[in-house]
Parts: structure tokens; C-alpha cells; sequence
């Protein structure tokens, strides 16, 4: 049997293709996985507390080289943050997420980011330094973790894509595509004002 001589490069390319076949059968499906109800004239959704779905255990190893685990956040309003460092909404975003974290970041809440399809961990972690970003994000270069989120919830048009979970683990909202500030922080205060129980 002939040996193939770029193991990796196909094992990225591989990933890479199941990655685009899941987003984009999320994209072609005919109902929401997650419930979520988009607000008219933005690319905001919200799901209804009856109607949420479990968000997926989402989990490895950060751009710092320590373990995360969104489960480890139970309890709290997590905002779960999909970007990548080549992808251009998301560096327009990147500030906004970091005041917002700055913000909130002592009243129950936590960031987490997903960084995918960056096949070299150095260019996700030169974008975290020239943009100042403080809390943890996934290394996902081959979309593993992005493949968890249940049919619907993901879009692989629109990076980068901002969750917010609340304190059950369900996928309370999400946003598609670069926000403002005011923008996310209209996704987050709602789920952090729900009843703690």
C-alpha cells in the first residue's frame, strides 16, 4: 500500500471538507436545531427558555496551552465565541467582545473562544496579542468542536458567530457575523437577568 507522503496536509484537508459539510447541512436543513427566532432587520437570534437545546461539551486545549471546558462553566452566562484569525468581521469585532468581557466579567459571566481553521496555532495567537483578547479561546483547527453544535446552529457564511449560554448549559442566543458592542451586550443581559435555578 503507497504511503502518503502529506499525512497532515490531507488530514487538514479532510477535516476542513467535513467542517463545510456539516455547516453547510446546517444552512440547507429545513428547521432551527437550536430554536432560535431571528430578530427582524438583524442577524440576532433568540431562543425561548422552553425551546433551548443543550449546548455540546465543547472542550481542549487554549491558545495558552491550558485545558477549557464550557461544562467547567455551569452555573454561569457563558459567551462562546467562534472566530478565526483570518477572518475579517472577526478582528472588527474583537474589541467589542473584550470590553464586553471587561465588563462583565465579575458578575457570573465567562468568555470562551473557539478558534477554527487556523492551522498554524501562531497566527490565532498573534491575533489574541495585537487585539488585547484576555479570556481563553479553543484551538480548533480542524473544526472538531464546531462539528458538537447541534443541525442549525452554526453557519459557515457568517464568522465570526457569538452564543450565548445560559446558566443550564442551553443555547440561549446567538448573533451571525460581526457585532457592536451594544449589539452583544443586548444578547447577554436578558440571559444574565433570567432566575438563577
Amino acid at each position: 500500500m503507497p504511503v502518503d507522503p502529506h499525512p497532515r496536509r490531507r488530514s487538514a484537508t479532510l477535516g476542513a471538507a467535513a467542517l463545510a459539510a456539516v455547516l453547510l447541512a446546517g444552512c440547507s436543513g429545513t428547521g432551527d436545531g437550536a430554536a432560535f427566532v431571528t430578530e427582524k432587520g438583524t442577524s440576532i437570534g433568540r431562543a425561548a427558555a422552553d425551546r433551548r437545546r443543550n449546548a455540546p461539551e465543547v472542550s481542549g486545549r487554549t491558545l495558552a496551552d491550558g485545558p477549557a471546558k464550557l461544562s467547567d462553566y455551569r452555573g454561569k452566562v457563558v459567551v462562546l465565541t467562534i472566530w478565526g484569525s483570518w477572518c475579517g468581521p472577526c478582528r472588527t469585532e474583537a474589541p467589542s467582545l473584550e470590553q464586553l468581557w471587561q465588563t462583565y466579567r465579575d458578575q457570573d459571566v465567562q468568555f470562551l473562544g473557539v478558534n477554527t481553521r487556523d492551522q498554524d496555532v501562531r497566527n490565532a495567537q498573534r491575533f489574541e496579542q495585537e487585539r488585547g483578547l484576555t479570556f481563553p479561546s479553543i484551538f480548533d483547527p480542524d473544526g472538531t468542536q464546531l462539528l458538537k453544535f447541534p443541525q442549525g446552529t452554526l453557519d459557515s457564511q457568517f464568522l465570526p458567530t457569538t452564543l450565548v449560554v445560559d446558566r443550564r448549559g442551553r443555547l440561549a442566543a446567538r448573533a451571525l457575523g460581526g457585532q457592536t458592542y451594544d449589539a452583544l451586550e443586548s444578547m447577554l443581559r436578558p440571559v444574565l437577568a433570567e432566575p438563577r435555578g
